[in-house]
This record gives structure tokens, sequence and C-alpha cells, in this order.
């Protein structure tokens, strides 16, 4: 469960001896927030019973060249993070090349913690999650893991809305980096609407027919 910082202990209550982690998001979606407030807005959710915080990067600062000041960024939160797992979304939508998208996944990946994730999308920017960027960020992944052993998470998030397509998606994960990053502590999807179509492909296998969108709720 993803939630505005304010809203942390309301949801950390309310599952308190459920299985949904609560996550929270900073400097969501701009990427604008200044360092401190970001340090601060972490250490509060965290405080407040966040298992996880989602960072998006400055992309103002990546696009200028400012690669120290989104570096540090990520270090403050970090550190703020405690003993919860961070991602940090690239905003990929917005860093316009592939090289961009490759630069800003090897400077997340150099200041973040083994078992961190790097993340694609907000999912208020399009394009979101493709599967060339996606590709892009897994091989950053592999390359990071291998010249330090460092192994990092990946989420591709936005735009997955089919069993289908997740499967391209498992298969390319597979292919890059191995079967040791098909789980959810190392690879998730962000895709609401993909929910509903794997409860359609599950009644399929179940009675031979496909459901109605409608008969499922994306709730």
């Amino acid at each position: 469960v993803c939630v505005s910082p304010t809203r942390v202990r309301l949801a950390a209550d309310e599952l308190a001896g459920h299985a949904p982690r609560v996550c929270s998001v900073i400097g969501f979606p701009s990427g604008a927030h200044l360092s401190e407030i970001r340090a601060a807005e972490t250490k509060a959710a965290v405080n407040d019973g966040a298992d996880e915080i989602d960072m998006v990067i400055n992309r103002g600062a990546f696009l200028s060249g400012k690669y120290e000041i989104v570096a540090e960024e990520i270090r403050a939160v970090v550190q703020a993070c405690g003993n919860a797992h961070l991602k940090v979304i690239l905003e990929t939508g917005e860093l316009v090349t592939y090289d961009n998208v490759r630069k800003a996944s090897d400077i997340a990946i150099k200041n973040i913690r083994e078992g961190d994730f790097i993340k694609t999308s907000t999912g208020k920017v399009s394009p979101a999650a493709t599967m060339p960027v996606t590709l892009v960020m897994l091989e950053a992944i592999r390359d990071a893991y291998k010249d330090t052993g460092k192994k990092i998470g990946m989420k591709p998030a936005g735009g997955i809305r089919t069993a289908k397509q997740s499967w391209h998606y498992l298969c390319m994960v597979n292919e890059t980096l191995g079967d040791g990053w098909l789980s959810p502590e190392w690879f998730r999807f962000g895709a609401s609407s993909l929910l509903n179509d794997v409860l359609r492909s599950m009644q399929k296998l179940k009675t031979g027919e496909y459901a109605a969108g409608y008969d499922f709720s994306d709730a």
C-alpha cells in the first residue's frame, strides 16, 4: 500500500497484523523537493511505520548535468531510511535518451544499498515503463552485480496492463539477470491494471473461458 508521508501512520495502524507493506512516496511526482525536506519526510515516514520508501530523482538537476546533486539526494534519503527498503524512481519518460536512462541507473545503483530497487516511473508521465527502457536498467543492474557483487532490485511501473505483457518482461529479466531475480524480493511490477488481467487469465485456466474485464474490480 503506497501513501503520502502524512498518511503513513493511519495506513500502518489499519494494516497492523496483515500482510501488505506500507510504502511512502518522497518528492512525488516532481522530484524537485529540497534534499533536507526529502530526508525529513523520509525519517518521519519510517518513524510512522513505513516499510518502504519511493523517492523520485531530480530530473531538472540530472538533465542539467548536475549528477552529484542527484547522487547526494539519493544518499540523504538512504541515510534517512534506516531499515526501510528504498526504490529510486528515475521517471524514464523524461530522460529523453537511453544513454540518460543508463546514466541515471548507474548513479542510483552506486548510491543505494543491496536489496534496494530502481524503478522506471511514477505513472504520472507518458511513456512510463517500456521494454527497451527496462532492458537498459536491467543491464545496469547486471553490470553492477558483475563488477561489485551488489544485487539491486528492479520495478517497471506504468503501462503494463496484460498478463501476456508481464510474461515478456519476466523472460527479459530471466535472460538478462537470471532466475535469481525472479521473485518479489528482486523484481516487481507496478501496474494496478495488470492484476485484473491476471485474474482473468486464472479464470481462463480454471473454466476454459475468459471473463469480461468488468467481472473483476480494478480496486
